[in-house]
């Protein structure tokens, strides 16, 4: 049976890609828990574990026995939300991404500071504001363009997985849908983050990739 994905300038591309934020984790659930515990090292909350686990279900009947390709993010809140969908190990191909990770928000955080620092970005815009000692929107745009070029090249081995699956965080999900859908800074301004454990999905047999 022919493959069904499309092929453009001879690279094979995936039917689908599909990215979804992490469960909740302890930081979302309390944000002074980022004063004693580093941000990659947040775990997942019993809410979280739960959310991970029925976005599984949904996730397991769309990719049915098709193989995936998963990179995901090297925090332990995506690793565990990654564990919990239950994706056949057989049919799962999975690279840690560090290139996926969170934005940056400096080392250890101070409650207040941040808070401080939040509303100077509502005012600023996400896009350019930069966190003390952390990144901006546009400083992890541009780790996100570079996977993206390191992915579309996967894409040349035919044998490629007709599924991408990236495990990641929210802000993360949305510059990467704004790079692939060449959205504007003031149409990504005008969105925001998806939920914990939403997904959003890139259909790419079409000529031009569109969001379902």
């Amino acid at each position: 049976m022919p493959d069904a994905r499309s092929r453009v300038g001879g690279m094979a591309r995936p039917r689908r890609i599909i990215l979804i934020r992490h469960g909740e984790s302890e930081g979302n659930a309390d944000d002074s828990v980022y004063e004693r515990v580093p941000d990659h090292a947040l775990r997942l909350t019993e809410t979280g574990r739960q959310q991970a686990q029925e976005a599984g279900v949904g996730l397991r009947a769309t990719f049915a026995d098709e193989r995936v390709s998963v990179y995901v993010s090297p925090y332990r809140r995506t690793h565990q939300t990654l564990e919990l969908l239950g994706l056949d190990p057989s049919r799962t191909r999975v690279r840690e991404e560090p290139r996926l990770r969170e934005q940056d928000w400096g080392n250890w955080q101070d409650r207040e500071d941040v808070r401080k620092q939040k509303a100077y970005r509502d005012a600023y815009g996400h896009f350019f504001y930069r966190f003390a000692q952390g990144e901006s929107g546009a400083d992890v745009y541009d780790r996100v363009d570079a996977f993206l070029e390191s992915l579309w090249r996967s894409f040349e081995d035919p044998a490629h997985p007709p599924n991408v699956l990236l495990v990641t965080h929210g802000l993360t999900m949305r510059l990467f849908c704004m790079r692939w859908l060449h959205w504007s800074v003031a149409e990504f301004e005008s969105l925001s983050n998806p939920d914990n454990a939403e997904t959003r999905m890139l259909a790419c047999w079409a000529p031009t990739a569109a969001t379902t």
